[in-house]
């Protein structure tokens, strides 16, 4: 009985301690790849919609409660045949079609937009 006093506060810190270190390690992954692509410039290319996908994340505990997040992919294709998969809004994702063709501007792994070749303005308020 008495190993338990000393095994349950070491599980408890061993626990806590490897929470800390996911927390830390994620943090410093997110800091790095948000450097790398401020460093690197803002770039056009002529490129492909190859791809579209979502990513559901969350639980429900019924039909009625629960979170469930949807995220949201498209992935380009550039004229050299490299492909780049990119996080989007719901708007933007909606936007999309599969085989659309125009010019994606990014930075590293940082999506800032698509021009479909040919695309018609389209009046924000209709």
């Amino acid at each position: 009985m008495e190993i338990l006093f000393v095994l349950v506060p070491l599980l408890i810190a061993a626990v806590f301690l490897i929470m800390v270190v996911t927390i830390a390690y994620q943090a410093v992954t997110g800091l790095a790849e948000w450097s790398r692509n401020n460093s690197l410039p803002v770039e056009e290319a002529h490129s492909r919609l190859v791809s579209k996908r979502t990513e559901m994340r969350g639980h429900s505990h019924n039909q009625m409660h629960g979170r469930v997040r949807t995220f949201y992919y498209a992935t380009f294709e550039l004229k050299d045949g490299d492909r780049h998969e990119f996080g989007l809004s719901g708007r933007e994702y909606g936007l999309l079609a599969e085989g659309d063709q125009g010019t994606l501007t990014y930075q590293g792994t940082r999506y800032h937009g698509f021009r479909r070749v040919g695309a018609r303005v389209v009046d924000a308020d209709f």
